[in-house]
């Protein structure tokens, strides 16, 4: 039994681990840290039990810079990113009218987890993802027809999670990896 001034055990997801990790990171990037310190931070980082482990790790940084996002949204017509182009933090979609085509297999990820939110009103939407991605639709939410998605048969660790989220009215959300 805990005491009243005691945390009580919390899981710490993936995520949060991931979020510090990538927190240390940029504090030694940026010249904030040493190296012996990011190696201690990441440890301790690695082996915390509770939240308030990791508040306190995290403590002594730099205030973390605002989350990147980004909207793309359209009344109607299409959405369509490909090639070589900067995916956000958080990606925002919105679109009354039209076809959403997010082409990531070529785009700068930097990182670990991107969220994508999408609103849309009519039309389908079709996301390519890098071949390692894990992806994760279980926050989308369709009026009319179910999202499509089939996981690899083999990923290698270390890709970007891929979040997708949000409303679909009348249309489907189609998600596959990356041939090449």
């Amino acid at each position: 039994m805990t005491s009243p001034s005691e945390d009580p055990p919390s899981s710490i997801s993936a995520d949060d681990r991931d979020t510090a990790v990538q927190r240390l990171q940029e504090a030694y990037a940026e010249g904030h840290i040493s190296h012996e310190e990011m190696d201690e931070g990441l440890g301790q980082v690695l082996t915390a039990r509770k939240h308030s482990e990791l508040v306190s790790i995290l403590a002594s940084l730099p205030e973390e810079k605002s989350a990147t996002t980004s909207t793309i949204a359209v009344a109607g017509g299409r959405i369509r990113r490909r090639g070589p182009w900067r995916v956000p933090r958080i990606l925002k979609v919105e679109s009354a009218f039209g076809r959403v085509r997010l082409d990531l297999s070529r785009a700068v990820i930097e990182h670990p987890v991107v969220d994508i939110e999408l609103q849309l009103g009519t039309g389908n939407a079709r996301i390519t993802v890098p071949r390692d991605a894990i992806v994760d639709i279980e926050g989308v939410h369709t009026g009319w027809k179910d999202s499509s998605y089939r996981t690899r048969r083999r990923s290698r660790p270390g890709g970007p999670r891929i979040r997708i989220s949000g409303t679909m009215g009348f249309g489907r959300l189609k998600v596959r990896h990356a041939r090449r």
